[in-house]
């Protein structure tokens, strides 16, 4: 296998590469191939990119009927066919059917840079600068966005120049059990003395992706929702990871009943690994002068064809959110049953998540690490998450078939016994 010029040329930013050190040549679903022939199960899915699978035979056939047509490529903010369809997708599939009622806003293609705009955005319509964001949250490494991330590995690479505008609040669960973190955070917005600079808006994600798979109760949530509204503050969700359907509904904020004012979606947005982000916001917040927030590559034409084809196919009922939902808890329970035994061992260990974005806490970035790594020998590509890596971290392809996903859990068990054994 050719590694040199990869190896080589590349700069030391990389990651992946150096935990799966092969050369990926194609992929189908939840199946990756290296240029020895060699097949893994995708459990990592492009960091949740990919939950319609690698290659999706509807998706792409639309992509291909697009680029056979000579549909327009880029176009920068032009109003084009392909940009009209995915909007009229977007309402009648996704926002109608759920109440909602938002303006789009195309940024830049990625999803820091839908952060951007929305804590942008928020400070425009209150007028205010803070930003409330949580422990171990992670919003992107774009110097605003920065501002919003908690783990300090991506904050040093600043390299000194201080991140400012986000005042940091303990996130549910955070204290420990039985300590309520949004009293405290009421208790700061009350008292004057404080130091706490009232907020723009607060930007939560209800499943914490980066930050190793920590769930939001969703009565937390809903009482975050009442005191955002109590003290006149924008109530943003990042649903960059959690988004696009990966808890279980198009929306992971569904599952608490809340109405975000601004909503950001990236990663599996276009459906098909292309980049694509937008931000979503109440009407009444659409502040924006013409141009005042633009870039080269927002909104992109082939991202807006495969995430309409992908909207039609598969969110038009509720059947293949149910679907989601079943493939969860089959998850759910062979991590229990992991982290159970990983105890036993002693080695405390927990299941945590929603939907199929789950994970098991092993205590120490060192042991996930090693499980994740005989995962790889053993043919399974899974990554980890958390503050310190502690978290083996499942990001399935929605669309796994029920065959690989119980062979990729046999390899997860497996290669958990063999690294601890």
């Amino acid at each position: 296998m050719q590694t040199q010029i990869l190896e080589r040329m590349e700069s030391e930013v990389r990651t992946y590469s150096r935990s799966f050190p092969v050369v990926f040549t194609k992929a189908q679903n939840a199946r990756l191939t290296d240029e020895d022939g060699r097949e893994y199960i995708d459990f990592l899915a492009g960091a949740g990119t990919l939950n319609y699978g690698h290659n999706n035979p509807h998706i792409k056939q639309a992509l291909l009927d697009y680029l056979s047509s000579d549909g327009i490529v880029h176009g920068l903010d032009f109003w084009t066919a392909a940009k009209r369809d995915y909007l009229e997708t977007l309402e009648n599939v996704i926002l109608k059917p759920r109440g909602l009622e938002y303006k789009v806003h195309l940024p830049g293609p990625t999803g820091t840079n839908a952060v951007e705009a929305a804590i942008r955005l928020a400070r425009v319509a209150k007028g205010r600068h803070n930003i409330v964001t949580f422990t171990n949250g992670f919003h992107g490494v774009t110097m605003g966005a920065l501002a919003t991330t908690g783990n300090r590995k991506f904050r040093e690479a600043t390299g000194g120049i201080p991140t400012q505008g986000a005042a940091f609040m303990p996130y549910d669960g955070y204290m420990g059990e039985g300590n309520d973190t949004l009293s405290y955070f009421e208790k700061l917005l009350g008292d004057n003395s404080s130091g706490l600079d009232r907020p723009a808006a607060v930007i939560v994600e209800t499943v914490q992706g980066e930050g190793g798979i920590n769930v939001a109760g969703l009565d937390w949530l809903k009482r975050l929702e009442q005191i955002c509204r109590d003290h006149d503050i924008l109530l943003i969700v990042d649903d960059i990871q959690a988004g696009c359907g990966r808890t279980g509904k198009f929306f992971s904020f569904e599952h608490a009943g809340i109405t975000p004012d601004i909503v950001t979606n990236s990663k599996s947005l276009s459906a098909y690994g292309l980049p694509f982000a937008h931000v979503l916001m109440r009407p009444e917040l659409d502040k924006w002068k013409p141009g005042q927030y633009n870039g080269t590559f927002r909104g992109f034409n082939l991202a807006f064809t495969t995430a309409a084809a992908a909207m039609r196919r598969y969110w038009s009922d509720d059947k293949f959110e149910r679907d989601v939902q079943r493939k969860g808890r089959v998850v759910e329970d062979r991590f229990q049953k992991i982290a159970a035994w990983l105890t036993d061992q002693g080695v405390p260990a927990s299941e945590r998540g929603r939907g199929l974005m789950r994970g098991i806490d092993v205590g120490t970035g060192d042991i996930a690490d090693k499980i994740t790594a005989k995962a790889f020998e053993n043919g399974l590509v899974i990554e980890t998450s958390g503050q310190g890596g502690e978290v083996v971290k499942c990001l399935c392809p929605l669309t796994i078939s029920d065959e690989d996903l119980i062979e990729g859990l046999d390899i997860l068990e497996a290669s958990t016994k063999q690294a601890i054994g």
